[in-house]
């Protein structure tokens, strides 16, 4: 097995029928198209399992796809037959949209084992590698749920990074929506970032083939965007999806200490006692 945050289509292949291994595909349809129908009941990974980011989450609460608490991610990953000591591979119909996300999830919850898929389904039919239409069967498995809490910030976190300077804040939205150039796509959210907040747009981070950037190119992006690897860094973006993009390409890069705003513009942009920053400086 490897140790890298990525696997290829061809790693996938070669592996896909060990027993310890288990196929994730990542479901959230774009904010921009919540209507998106998913393609799993008609086409998936063989052997995959279906996880929906919008429904393995925490239904308290009035933000978007929260983390759930973590005996009741235990729980959806038992159904799934997800268990301790798998290793675990996270895909998604887009390339790199949500599976990010659900593989910062499992990493946070405590898996050790988990992988994104580079370049998605979309590189995988491509390919024409096989893909079914027929539900899984997996046999109920223990997982547990071990949260690291240092890997979550929440909006007193991020007021206290703001405030001292400690934590570098990487916003994922694109420079339009960083600058408040653009409106949001959820309603009732202001337009602009986080003071102190630094923008990497996700999409920089991604190959037009859909492939994610090598080290080199991710090294340089972050450069770009004047982040300093050295220190702590908050990722954030619209609802805590594509932040968990730079969280991968910073695992990549080796930085530490890194921890992910849940609940990121969809909370800060909703309040009446943020600060709203605009522009680019």
């Amino acid at each position: 097995m490897t140790d890298h945050p990525l696997v290829s289509t061809q790693w996938l292949a070669d592996h896909l029928s060990s027993p310890d291994l288990v196929v994730i595909n990542a479901w959230m349809p774009p904010v921009t198209h919540p209507d998106a129908p998913a393609v799993f009941p008609n086409a998936h990974i063989p052997g995959a399992v279906f996880f929906d980011v919008n429904e393995i989450c925490d239904k308290s609460s009035d933000l978007p796809h929260m983390l759930p608490a973590p005996h009741v991610f235990s729980s959806a990953m038992r159904k799934l037959g997800i268990g301790d000591g798998q290793t675990i591979v996270v895909y998604d119909d887009f390339g790199f949209y949500s599976a990010p996300r659900v593989w910062w999830t499992l990493k946070s919850m405590g898996a050790e084992r988990v992988h994104v898929l580079d370049g998605g389904f979309p590189k995988w039919r491509a390919e024409s590698r096989p893909f079914v239409d027929e539900a899984p069967r997996r046999v109920q498995s223990h997982f547990s749920a071990r949260l690291n809490n240092g890997a979550v910030a929440d909006l007193e976190d991020i007021r206290t990074a703001i405030a001292s300077g400690d934590r570098q804040i990487l916003d994922a939205r694109s420079s339009e929506r960083f600058a408040g150039d653009a409106p949001e796509p959820r309603a009732g959210l202001k337009k602009g970032h986080m003071p102190t907040a630094l923008n990497l747009p996700f999409t920089e981070l991604i190959h037009d083939d859909g492939t994610f950037c090598t080290r080199e190119e991710l090294a340089e992006a972050f450069k770009r965007a004047g982040v300093d690897l050295d220190r702590p860094v908050t990722t954030t973006c619209g609802s805590g999806v594509t932040a968990a993009i730079l969280t991968l390409a910073l695992t990549i890069l080796g930085a530490r200490d890194l921890a992910l705003y849940d609940g990121s513009w969809a909370e800060w942009g909703s309040r009446d006692d943020t600060e709203i920053a605009t522009g680019t400086d």
